[in-house]
């Protein structure tokens, strides 16, 4: 998760690369900033076992219903998911949007710098008892829920990816299901 508008992209590629070489699928909201910059960089590595999937915003269509918003998905999406459900507009943080969709379908989030969006991807992280980390400078997440653990470090972060997926892991098959990584 991250920002519309700009890439952050001394984070976003290496995560974006790491996450591919990994074979995990990477989903991101399909817009522009860190997830176009995360999905080419996802997308670019060769051989990869994971898709690139997107949450598409929409809009009401007379003659097709909903169609994707203007600028949706980017072209790197490989799997792009419509949903009637709009971007968060930041007014009630509790609005429904395509932001609930991203994190009760995410194994784990990790969230790079962006705005009320992205803030509230994260406060529904917390909410949904989602793993979340926040991955940037500190100063990038000033307006971050405090207790969301943080770190400009890559090392840091795929640390955390790899003990919350064992669990994840672990607890899934205990209970006979299977695990989808994203």
């Amino acid at each position: 998760m991250g920002s519309g508008t700009q890439t952050w992209s001394e984070f976003t590629i290496p995560l974006a690369q790491w996450i591919a070489h990994q074979g995990y699928h990477l989903l991101t909201g399909g817009g522009q900033g860190v997830m176009q910059c995360a999905s080419e960089a996802f997308c670019q590595v060769e051989d990869r076992a994971g898709l690139c999937l997107g949450i598409i915003p929409t809009e009401s269509d007379p003659e097709y219903g909903y169609v994707a918003e203007p600028d949706y998905p980017n072209p790197w999406v490989e799997l792009p998911i419509l949903s009637p459900l709009g971007r968060f507009t930041g007014t009630d943080k509790e609005q429904l949007s395509r932001n609930h969709i991203n994190i009760l379908t995410s194994n784990l989030i990790v969230a790079l710098p962006g705005s009320k969006g992205t803030r509230n991807e994260v406060e529904l992280a917390l909410s949904y008892r989602k793993p979340v980390v926040l991955f940037g400078t500190t100063t990038a997440f000033e307006d971050f829920p405090s207790q969301v653990k943080q770190s400009d470090s890559l090392t840091d972060i795929v640390n955390f990816i790899k003990e919350t997926l064992t669990v994840d892991w672990k607890q899934s098959h205990v209970l006979g299901n299977q695990n989808n990584i994203q």
